[in-house]
């Protein structure tokens, strides 16, 4: 399977089906190979997922991420296998561990150590399967030791709310072969203290969660940086805006740090479908 070169993520919750339909094909339309979605509140991952392949022709539809905690690994397993099944190899299931709140405060699950709860859970996924390494499955990883799993255990890995630095710290540990599809928030305005305050308003959900502020801390970020809503310099990292070339340049970036799929997530305000179709349409030859 080969996820090309540029791909969209989109929380496709926040759509109806017919939504989602129209969004598929403007998407596929473009010419990207791939698109993500995360799990959400609102639609299971696997159905939502069948729900785009039969939506799309030769479009690679991806789960970033599905968590651990919502499925048991055969579960899971069946799951992967069933789609790519069905739907001609084009879907690849990007796992993760979540995060506390959503996993004990919505979901009422224990939430164990990151590494080795991700671990167990891919040897019961795997188990003695032939050929299970190179089934398409990729890992939500930040620090260097979720890294060095997707390296050992997974096609690759999926960081999300990153910067070139990281993506090139994250390259040095997968090595040349494995994947590393880096999420990139994208906002096409020039004007920009509007472009930020669509970044605050999309990044407020990620600031109180602990693996993202501790990632954020790592790469350099302080804690005054991190704090109402996010500095000015924190918020032109994490969502790139501007005309189309400067945000192709930011894009760009994480190619040349190492990147070999980098997904952009247009950033828009509430139902400004048009924008959003926009900025998709307008980055597709980046």
């Amino acid at each position: 399977m080969e996820l090309g070169r540029l791909g969209v993520w989109y929380p496709v919750d926040k759509l109806n089906a017919a939504q989602i339909a129209a969004f598929v094909g403007h998407v596929e339309g473009c010419g990207y190979t791939t698109l993500w979605y995360p799990e959400s509140r609102g639609y299971e991952t696997f159905a939502v997922a069948g729900y785009m392949l039969a939506h799309s022709r030769k479009l690679v539809v991806g789960s970033s991420i599905a968590s651990l905690y919502a499925r048991d690994a055969f579960t899971a397993r069946r799951g992967m296998i069933s789609l790519n099944s069905l739907y001609g190899d084009r879907f690849v299931f990007g796992l993760g561990v979540s995060h506390k709140p959503m996993v004990e405060g919505v979901r009422g699950h224990d939430y164990g150590k990151p590494v080795p709860a991700m671990r167990a859970y891919l040897d019961g996924m795997q188990g003695k399967e032939a050929g299970a390494m190179e089934w398409p499955v990729a890992l939500a990883a930040l620090g260097p030791l979720m890294l060095k799993l997707s390296r050992e255990r997974t096609l690759g890995a999926l960081p999300y709310n990153v910067t070139p630095a990281h993506t090139a710290m994250a390259k040095a540990i997968l090595g040349p072969d494995k994947w590393l599809a880096v999420e990139q928030k994208v906002c096409l305005e020039t004007d920009p203290v509007r472009a930020r305050a669509l970044g605050r308003a999309e990044l407020a959900r990620y600031m109180t969660l602990d693996n993202y502020r501790n990632n954020w801390l790592r790469l350099g970020f302080s804690e005054a940086e991190l704090a109402g809503g996010g500095s000015d310099r924190f918020i032109d990292a994490m969502v790139l805006h501007g005309d189309a070339a400067a945000i192709k340049a930011g894009l760009h970036a994480h190619f040349a740090a190492g990147a070999t799929h980098v997904c952009l997530q247009p950033v828009h305000a509430p139902e400004d479908w048009a924008h959003r179709d926009a900025m998709v349409a307008a980055l597709a030859d980046t």
